[in-house]
């Protein structure tokens, strides 16, 4: 991963309601959840919701999937995978003996 891909990436999880989005979504798993769901979970209006959605999707954790009316929302897995990563090997590689491993790997639910 790029330092400017990771920087980019990292700053949008720095924002405690992207973060707060994406916690939602790892707990829900591969399957996601719609963005009413994700709303009502939050209690944050709808338009402040898509604002965040929008960052999340521009960085690639955020994928997207419209069945008729509903908009269904999921974390990208691999790409949530590769922001681990990066901060293992990349910035805390004097840590990776101490974990045991030299990649960090997140299962997809």
């Amino acid at each position: 991963m790029e330092l400017q891909t990771a920087a980019d990436t990292l700053a949008q999880l720095g924002n405690p309601t992207r973060l707060e989005v994406v916690r939602c979504l790892v707990k829900a798993g591969p399957s996601g959840m719609t963005v009413g769901s994700i709303q009502k979970q939050l209690d944050i209006p709808a338009s402040t919701l898509t604002h965040h959605l929008k960052h999340l999707k521009e960085v690639g954790l955020l994928v997207q999937k419209r069945e008729k009316t509903i908009l269904w929302c999921s974390i990208d897995y691999q790409r949530l995978n590769e922001i681990s990563v990066f901060l293992v090997d990349e910035c805390c590689s004097f840590c990776s003996k101490e974990f045991g491993n030299e990649k960090t790997e997140l299962d997809a639910a």
